[in-house]
């Protein structure tokens, strides 16, 4: 079943916009956590890269 963020993209100007799900995997338990990002179309690769670096800070916490 769909989150309601995610059946609201689907209709109108939603449409321009994609949610990015990263997963990151904790240091001290080993279990993954999910970060998400909601990104214009445009934007994607800049979005992919603030995710890329967010799992990279928390790699080095």
């Amino acid at each position: 079943m769909a989150k309601k963020a995610v059946a609201s993209l689907k209709t109108g100007k939603g449409k321009d916009y994609t949610k990015v799900i990263t997963a990151v995997r904790s240091p001290k338990t080993g279990a993954y956590t999910f970060k998400e990002l909601i990104a214009h179309n445009d934007q994607i690769k800049e979005a992919v890269e603030v995710a890329k670096e967010a799992v990279a800070e928390s790699a080095a916490e």
